[in-house]
């Protein structure tokens, strides 16, 4: 399946600020930041299509992820 994945502030650096990516179905928001190699620590907050979502939800094909890290 295909999803839209934005990143924001930090973890953009080295990576991309939006990106298509393609996952197998029943990925999950958990297993997408450890492909990523986001630290799971330092995530500050995860959307799925604008509502807040938690690293076990399970994203269906074209659903937009929006991470944002921790803010100090």
């Amino acid at each position: 399946m295909v999803l839209t994945v934005k990143l924001f502030a930090a973890f953009r650096s080295g990576r991309f600020a939006v990106a298509q990516i393609e996952r197998p179905p029943g990925a999950t928001l958990g297993s997408i930041l450890d492909d990523l190699r986001i630290p799971r620590s330092e995530v500050g907050v995860l959307r799925v299509g604008g509502s807040d979502a938690d690293l076990a939800y399970r994203p269906s094909a074209g659903e937009t992820i929006s991470i944002f890290p921790l803010t100090h």
